[in-house]
């Protein structure tokens, strides 16, 4: 299906941002348990539609539905905020917030991913995977 990337979520948000551009409804991207937790917190959130995973373990997709095909995109800007060469900690009480509340902070913790608000409830931190908005 595709190359093998170094930083697989940045290619699934790279994937969304170009998907939202060029006002594309759905994509498709390969599957992991992480894409699949970030992909299940934006419809959660409203960001996405829909999701669905299909096919068997090494052939596994998800397919992101964005927005109806006659709707514009709920999505304004997905920025990566750990990565590969840096990664980004963050205490519970240190979690930034994003456009005052409106958008998300995506946060990998102990007890999974989850966003920044989820996370300062129960009291804990982790690794900052992106910000939504």
């Amino acid at each position: 299906m595709s190359k093998v990337s170094t930083d697989p979520i940045a290619d699934m948000l790279t994937r969304i941002r170009n998907a939202v551009a060029a006002r594309q409804p759905r994509i498709i991207v390969p599957h992991s348990k992480v894409k699949e937790s970030i992909a299940q917190l934006l419809k959660k959130s409203g960001f996405i539609n829909d999701l669905s995973v299909s096919g068997k373990t090494p052939d596994k997709i998800i397919t992101l539905v964005i927005n109806d095909s006659d709707d514009n995109a709920r999505i304004n800007e997905l920025i990566r905020l750990s990565t590969p060469g840096r990664r980004q900690y963050s205490g519970s009480k240190e979690i930034p917030t994003f456009k005052r509340g409106r958008g998300i902070v995506i946060v990998s913790t102990s007890r999974g991913i989850l966003t920044g608000e989820e996370a300062k409830k129960l009291g804990i931190g982790g690794e900052l995977i992106c910000k939504i908005y």
